[in-house]
């Protein structure tokens, strides 16, 4: 899909269909060239509300707000309204929530292309966006807009990127477990590399025996796919920062001897969720250049049963020498960010060390499925995330740690134990289990960001589609940006 910055009014640019955002139900307002008719229809111009009007050739779609979490949803919302349709060409004007701000204008080309994103590798009819090109007039909405040229097109440019590795991320999450297995994220990542200036490390079963990663070896031993630990790096010169991100990539979850019900298993080719994020994440890093060192360590199991199978009652040791009593083997997300989180903190000393996982159920009864859940046991980093979330569109909130549950993972045998002795606040007994792993110097730079609830919903929301969603890709591109400008400006 071709972006295109123009300076002709909206009236002067042809194409196959315009766009039009009504902000917050005002169907008064000049861009309104159809009040009739849309009055007419009973258009009211809600959140995400369409209407399109085939006789005019224009698309009207209600947004609560000028800022961004308003226009992404309900750019991506139109976008997916045209799906099948025959349009190729679409125009839109500039829509700003401030004067100088182009907030709003990089959330509606991210809108865009997630609304345009289908997963059809397995349907033998495939309906696609046939849009191509997308002309923005710098027409505004509102008046006066003070932004030059430069500043949209960097806006366009960079939302181009968050929203196409957002949906790179989607495409691995949604490929089934037979065609998306460790080996295969692993050779994800190699391409990654040869495509870009990222340097890419590959640990095979031998090299992580050495590594005594233990834990995610014993997760992984009773399937035929061996694991992998991915380690992707953008190294640019003289860095202002230095980032690690951790990422679940479990291929396949099916809870292993201590087996999921059956309604449960389905869906588990999610659980890949966060290592395909940082995959994304590096995807766009790479392609923006920023002068932030970044990281990217992926461990890729899969979970299965057999007679190798790791057990409830073995003890297992991780690779900080940290003994783990293991009560439930469904509780191996954690193993496997264990000792991929140590070896994250022996390879790299960061700045700030961030992991993203699918971890926790407890996470999505106790925040729904549309926020993810952050830990840590400082809060800079935590409000960092739960800050810049928010600019990105995505919904994350707090949840503290506290030494009351942190006694229910106390193993009477070993250091720890994998499951928490309660069934009450999952998703912080899991964060704490992880804290284990944390050394001192990494101890108050860690946020553990559970995305279980928004990673993958089996209905469309916002921006998102059924199932996959990229969920952390854009909060996490949004820090990282933060951080480098913050830099600059120190």
């Amino acid at each position: 899909m071709n972006f295109n910055i123009t300076t002709d009014k909206l009236s002067e640019i042809k194409s196959d269909l315009e766009i039009i955002i009504v902000i917050d139900g005002d169907l008064k307002h000049k861009f309104i060239q159809d009040k009739k008719l849309l009055k007419k229809a009973g258009f009211k111009a809600g959140q995400d509300e369409v209407c399109l009007l085939l006789e005019k050739n224009r698309l009207y779609v209600g947004s609560e707000t000028l800022k961004g979490v308003g226009i992404r949803s309900a750019v991506a919302t139109a976008l997916r309204s045209l799906l099948g349709k025959k349009y190729k060409t679409v125009k839109i004007a500039t829509y700003l929530s401030h004067p100088k701000c182009t907030a709003s204008l990089r959330a509606a080309v991210e809108g865009v292309v997630l609304g345009a994103y289908t997963f059809t590798t397995y349907k033998s009819k495939k309906i696609k966006s046939r849009i191509k090109n997308i002309q923005i007039s710098t027409e505004g909405y509102g008046d006066n807009y003070e932004v030059s040229l430069e500043a949209m097109a960097r806006a366009v440019h960079n939302g181009d990127i968050a929203g196409s590795a957002t949906n790179f991320t989607r495409d691995i999450v949604n490929t089934t477990p037979d065609d998306c297995y460790p080996e295969i994220m692993a050779n994800i990542a190699e391409d990654l590399a040869k495509n870009s200036s990222l340097k890419c490390k590959i640990l095979k079963p031998k090299e992580l025996r050495k590594e005594k990663m233990e834990t995610l070896l014993a997760v992984a031993r009773a399937s035929r796919h061996k694991p992998r630990v991915i380690h992707l790096a953008h190294k640019p010169k003289d860095p202002v920062a230095v980032i690690s991100l951790v990422g679940k990539g479990l291929t396949y979850d099916s809870g292993g001897l201590s087996l999921k019900p059956a309604d449960y298993m389905v869906g588990m080719k999610s659980d890949k969720s966060g290592g395909s994020a940082v995959l994304g994440i590096m995807k766009a890093i790479s392609e923006m250049n920023l002068p932030v060192e970044v990281h990217g360590f992926v461990g890729a199991v899969e979970n299965m049963i057999g007679g190798d199978a790791y057990k409830p009652d073995d003890v297992l040791v991780a690779k900080n020498g940290k003994t783990i009593e293991i009560r439930n083997t469904d509780a191996e997300g954690r193993l496997v960010l264990a000792d991929t989180l140590c070896y994250a903190q022996q390879e790299v000393k960061a700045d700030y060390l961030f992991d993203f996982a699918t971890l926790t159920g407890a996470c999505v009864v106790g925040v729904g499925h549309y926020t993810s859940g952050v830990m840590g046991n400082a809060d800079e980093p935590k409000d960092l995330v739960v800050n810049l979330a928010a600019q990105a569109g995505e919904l994350a909130t707090k949840l503290d740690f506290n030494r009351h549950l942190k006694k229910t993972i106390k193993s009477e045998i070993a250091d720890v134990c994998n499951i928490s002795n309660t069934r009450y606040g999952g998703a912080i007994t899991a964060g704490q289990f992880l804290a284990e792993f944390i050394d001192e110097d990494h101890k108050d730079k860690w946020a553990h960001i559970d995305i279980a609830g928004p990673a993958f919903v089996e209905h469309a929301w916002a921006e998102n589609p059924h199932g996959a969603s990229g969920a952390g890709v854009r909060m996490m591109l949004r820090l990282i940006e933060k951080i480098a400008r913050t830099a600059k400006t120190d």
